[in-house]
């Protein structure tokens, strides 16, 4: 019997053409990038001004405020901030209650949502219809009942009112409970079945499949806490206690100099979106991703 022989090696390899793009197709693709660049720099462009502007001075600013590049570089502004004004003590309000509330939200919000996604009580329609309701009222509508619970309870003009009232949100909660009815009940019966109370199964099991809604609630918590205002306003009068929203915002009403003072609020108002912007960028790709910690039946 003859044996069979091999293909040849060095046998010439078939190449397939790539298909040419269009004219049409390669005019519209670029039509398109067109585009986009244009709208990025309509957002960019205020942002890079502000940059700017921030490092001129104010007579500089007041005759050229549109100019990318200052006549003459200065960090005057930065230094009167941090050097000559309270600003240390808002950043430092501000990174304190901003902190506290972000992880009082991931905490309790997972709590409420937990409760209201998996265990069976009377009344929870009616008070996830509440919740619901609580988040179709305007936020300035809350604000006079918010000062007097506030001072009824000598909460007034201290941590305390600011950062208790902020712990919880109906947002973060209805977030949670979404993502806690995706995941499948059956994950939980293995621990229920070894013992485990129902506390042991959230925080055990669920909570940790639960990574993608948890780091949402992180970067909403944090930016709605930081950039929050009406609630500092009407739960302190303290200088000390002040916090960057309410700084920035005074600073915007003409107070530490005479004049219009763009660099002074500009440089402040860049140094407040600094963390909100570096916590967005870094968690951007996990928000609500929700192949994360998915579970097949």
């Amino acid at each position: 019997m003859s044996a069979v022989s091999a293909p040849s090696a060095a046998a010439p390899r078939r190449t397939v053409p790539r298909p040419r793009r269009s004219t049409a197709r390669i005019a519209s693709t670029s039509v398109l990038y067109a585009l986009l660049i244009a709208l990025a720099l309509v957002y960019i462009y205020p942002f890079l001004i502000q940059v700017a502007t921030s490092f001129k001075t104010d007579p500089d600013a007041a005759s050229n405020p549109l100019a990318l590049v200052p006549r003459t570089f200065t960090t005057e502004a930065y230094t009167q901030l941090f050097l000559r004004s309270d600003f240390p003590t808002w950043f430092t309000n501000s990174v304190i209650v901003t902190v506290v509330v972000t992880a009082g939200r991931v905490f309790f919000n997972s709590l409420a949502g937990y409760a209201l996604a998996r265990l069976r009580f009377r009344g929870r329609s009616v008070v996830f219809a509440g919740l619901i309701a609580v988040m179709s009222v305007p936020t300035v509508v809350l604000l006079i009942p918010k000062f007097l619970v506030i001072n009824t309870l000598g909460m007034y003009d201290s941590y305390a009112g600011m950062i208790l009232p902020l712990l919880v949100d109906a947002a973060g909660v209805f977030i949670m409970k979404g993502f806690f009815e995706s995941i499948p009940a059956s994950v939980e019966e293995q621990a229920r079945i070894d013992g485990a109370g129902t506390f042991r199964v959230f925080w055990s099991v669920v909570l940790p499949m639960a990574r993608p809604a948890l780091i949402t609630i992180v970067i909403l918590s944090f930016q709605g806490s930081w950039n929050e205002l009406a609630h500092f306003i009407v739960s302190t009068q303290s200088p000390e206690l002040t916090t960057l929203t309410k700084g920035v915002a005074q600073l915007a009403n003409g107070q530490l100099s005479q004049g219009r003072q763009y660099p002074l609020k500009l440089a402040a108002a860049i140094i407040m979106t600094i963390p909100v912007a570096v916590m967005f960028f870094v968690f951007q790709k996990r928000i609500m991703n929700s192949s994360d910690g998915a579970v097949k039946e």
